[in-house]
């Protein structure tokens, strides 16, 4: 069976669809929290070790980007916690 999305979403332009799926659900984390709390690391220490940038760190803990699963994995290895305990959903 099919879907055709288009007509599922017909009637709401690009941008409405983009915001409704962008804002339907929120990953919140305790990035920040973690290295600068629990394990005193700098945003660019953290970034060496899970292989991306001080910038990228930075977004993420901001809520403004959303980690791959790879990256996430890695950031929540560092700090030996589960995916979960670092990374949530808020409904």
């Amino acid at each position: 069976m099919s879907v055709n999305l288009r007509s599922i979403c017909s009637g709401f332009s690009y941008t409405e669809q983009r915001y409704n799926m962008k804002n339907k659900f929120t990953i919140v984390n305790k990035v920040r929290e973690c290295h600068e709390k629990k394990w005193a690391m700098t945003q660019s220490e953290l970034g060496v070790l899970v292989f991306v940038t001080r910038q990228t760190i930075a977004v993420i803990e901001q809520g403004r980007y959303s980690p791959s699963l790879e990256t996430a994995f890695r950031i929540a290895r560092e700090f030996d916690i589960g995916l979960e305990d670092i990374f949530s959903w808020d409904e």
